[in-house]
């Protein structure tokens, strides 16, 4: 039977006190970085993991996260939990997901009944979430420290980690008008998310900054779900006039619109080129793989855990080092392609 690796091993490979290997697990100051690497390595090598347990009988800590969603089931939720949970392996935590229904009767009441049971040391908060003032008030009165991923608003309220959303729909939209697209159609996310606004202003001042056509006929509202980007897919391919290019503001719509052309007999990107945003896995498993938007939701999720574990983001949670901006790319696959002519599209101005 394979012996349980302990602290006190761990201390005695480095050749420094429990308390000091309990400092670097913790993330403490008064380590000296050398040997904060040393034990590092230590744990690595002993493939060490802390009793969850142990660790809060002993602190006041119980090394529980939450991460607050509004959609589990969604590609961009998937990215979010990963990136949360392997940081949270990495610094001796545990994640627990709580699935949040604002539209239920009671949600509030029996959210925070359910957040002060858990005893967590900190919350994530995911759009649209992270703008909900009832939610966000209810952490503070819990005390709950909380970081928010892509807020819009309260900005100076707590820590938080996003990205520049209306830029990159901007670059994308730039992209296409460069493949000699002009009549490029949209399709918007949830309106209750704060990204969804900010993505379809990008894709206006793009349009508006090179010379393309913006027409209200080529514009739809859907909800993030392949559903409405499958029905509005259908909607816009199915007039007598089309756009030589559709973006939509996630993959999951895109998806729906490369489905709804298939349905309907436009190749991609022969015909129709499509682009979406977020870089989900289904991004890379469709035919032809879709040009997006690779959001960082990983790396985002794994800087709100790097936030919360901080010992000094209780009490400094308006610090600026607590807001981070990180960056995104544009990856150029085989669903979008140059713009040819044809009678049924809409002529290029």
């Amino acid at each position: 039977m394979t012996r349980i690796i302990t602290i006190k091993d761990v201390a005695l490979r480095a050749g420094v006190s429990p308390k000091t290997v309990s400092r670097v697990l913790n993330d403490e100051a008064h380590v000296r970085p050398g040997v904060r690497a040393a034990v590092q390595q230590v744990i690595a090598d002993l493939d060490y993991r802390p009793n969850t347990f142990a660790r809060s009988l002993s602190s006041s800590r119980s090394y529980l996260l939450g991460l607050l969603l509004d959609d589990p089931g969604s590609g961009y939720a998937a990215d979010i939990q990963l990136g949360a949970l392997i940081r949270c392996r990495a610094r001796g935590y545990h994640l627990v997901v709580e699935p949040v229904d604002v539209a239920a009767d009671g949600w509030l009441s029996a959210l925070g009944s359910s957040l002060r049971s858990l005893r967590l040391d900190g919350a994530m908060l995911t759009p649209p979430l992270c703008d909900n003032q009832r939610l966000l008030d209810l952490l503070d009165d819990i005390g709950l420290p909380y970081v928010r991923i892509s807020p819009s608003t309260d900005i100076d309220r707590s820590g938080f980690v996003r990205m520049d959303d209306r830029a990159a729909a901007y670059e994308m939209t730039s992209y296409l008008l460069g493949l000699g697209h002009r009549v490029i159609g949209f399709i918007k996310g949830d309106p209750t998310h704060s990204s969804s606004a900010e993505r379809f202003d990008g894709y206006c001042a793009a349009l508006a900054d090179a010379g393309g056509l913006f027409a209200h006929a080529f514009v739809r509202e859907g909800d993030f779900s392949f559903r409405s980007g499958l029905t509005l897919g259908e909607d816009l391919l199915g007039s007598a006039t089309l756009p030589s290019a559709i973006f939509s503001s996630n993959d999951d719509m895109a998806l729906g619109v490369l489905i709804s052309a298939i349905k309907l007999g436009i190749a991609v990107p022969g015909m129709l080129s499509i682009a979406g945003f977020d870089d989900a896995p289904t991004a890379r498993a469709a035919w032809p793989q879709l040009t997006t938007i690779r959001q960082p939701n990983g790396e985002m999720a794994a800087a709100a855990v790097d936030i919360l574990v901080d010992p000094r983001y209780r009490s400094n949670v308006h610090d600026a080092a607590f807001r981070r901006l990180l960056d995104y790319s544009l990856v150029q696959r085989s669903s979008t392609g140059r713009f040819e002519l044809d009678s049924r599209w809409a002529p290029a101005i």
